[in-house]
């Protein structure tokens, strides 16, 4: 695909001077809306001095692109920082409700995807939300149907699937889709290839019907495919330059921010730590995060999915802020949304407080950062 990548990275060069005008989301939504669950988890806390805030309220979704929270919280990495202030910490479905409770304030920090947080900050005219790290880069793969699609260009004609209108995966594909020269219709994901937005939770059954021939879409639900007999036909990773783009970003209520940094920066020194020990650990972690998975829906994922999938997901520091950058003006030529403001989106200065106290180098906002 060296040509395909050639085109990505002037793509990506051309976002980054390309100047951001004032704007706001088409009617199609960036994402769409999903239940939460019901479920909280409170955390007791652990002694220690108390910071500004008796407790912290923290949101992530039971999944494996959100290792950093499972980990952290499962293990009591992120507690260890706060000493006797408390985490309550709730799951999400998806994006939108995640975004709901941090707006109704009964969310303080959340691990999220870049998607939902673009269109939160261009709803709220960047008034509710700063992305303060990041979490997770990687673990998406196109995986088909091996008797139907043998090649990339077999996929002209096919039913492929798509987690939401709009999400990070479904802007991928189009912007893929239209690199390809291949032409689909966003809203209605009719074209060249049928794009068909289907729930993670069923697209696995969706593929065992016959009713998609493959899809693009993040761990584990990739991997659960391959264990259904899909291959993987390709890894977004490989179409981005340095291998890394953004899948999970750590938010947190501008209000909450103001009026509790310290409580923030102990959340960011347990995530550093979070994923520093990930990193060292991976056995010990992804058996970690498998144990969190079934407290929280249930159900540990198998070895042959949990393998495979945890190997393709990298924790990360650094918000890959450029790349975010580079989704949203994906989103912009594919016609989901018109041309947002994201000048302020980003606030790393704790961040690079703790990744200095750590030893570690800043990472930076690509011009995007609070004023």
């Amino acid at each position: 695909m060296p040509a395909t990548r050639t085109t990505l990275r002037r793509g990506i060069a051309a976002a980054a001077a390309l100047p951001l005008l004032i704007g706001a989301l088409a009617s199609c939504g960036y994402g769409s809306d999903a239940k939460k669950d019901d479920d909280k988890t409170n955390v007791a806390a652990t002694g220690g001095k108390k910071l500004s805030a008796d407790s912290v309220r923290i949101g992530y979704f039971p999944n494996l692109t959100h290792a950093t929270a499972l980990v952290g919280i499962k293990e009591g990495l992120i507690q260890k920082e706060l000493g006797a202030t408390t985490i309550k910490a709730q799951t999400f479905n998806a994006g939108p409700s995640e975004i709901e409770a941090l707006n109704g304030g009964s969310l303080d920090i959340g691990f999220i995807g870049p998607s939902p947080s673009i269109n939160a900050y261009v709803k709220s005219k960047g008034s509710n939300l700063r992305i303060v790290s990041g979490a997770a880069s990687g673990g998406v793969k196109l995986v088909v149907n091996p008797d139907k699609i043998k090649t990339l260009d077999d996929l002209k004609g096919k039913k492929i699937a798509t987690p939401q209108k709009g999400n990070t995966q479904d802007v991928a594909f189009l912007n893929w889709i239209g690199e390809k020269g291949w032409k689909v219709d966003p809203e209605s994901g009719k074209g060249d290839v049928s794009v068909v937005r289907t729930d993670n939770k069923v697209t696995p059954d969706a593929y065992k019907s016959g009713s998609i021939d493959g899809a693009w879409v993040p761990e584990p639900t990739a991997s659960k495919l391959v264990a259904e007999g899909a291959k993987v036909l390709l890894d977004e990773t490989s179409l981005w330059p340095d291998k890394k783009f953004v899948i999970t970003n750590v938010i947190v209520s501008q209000t909450f921010l103001k009026d509790h940094p310290d409580v923030v920066e102990a959340v960011l020194t347990g995530t550093v730590k979070t994923n520093a020990w990930i990193t060292t650990n991976p056995d010990q972690a992804k058996a970690a995060a498998n144990a969190a998975l079934k407290e929280l829906s249930g159900k540990a994922l198998k070895p042959e999915v949990i393998d495979p999938a945890w190997k393709s997901i990298q924790v990360t520091d650094d918000p890959l802020a450029a790349t975010l950058k580079t989704q949203s003006a994906w989103a912009v030529k594919a016609g989901l949304i018109k041309e947002p403001e994201l000048a302020g989106i980003y606030d790393l200065t704790l961040l690079n407080k703790v990744l200095k106290a750590a030893g570690k180098p800043a990472v930076t906002d690509a011009g995007l950062g609070a004023k």
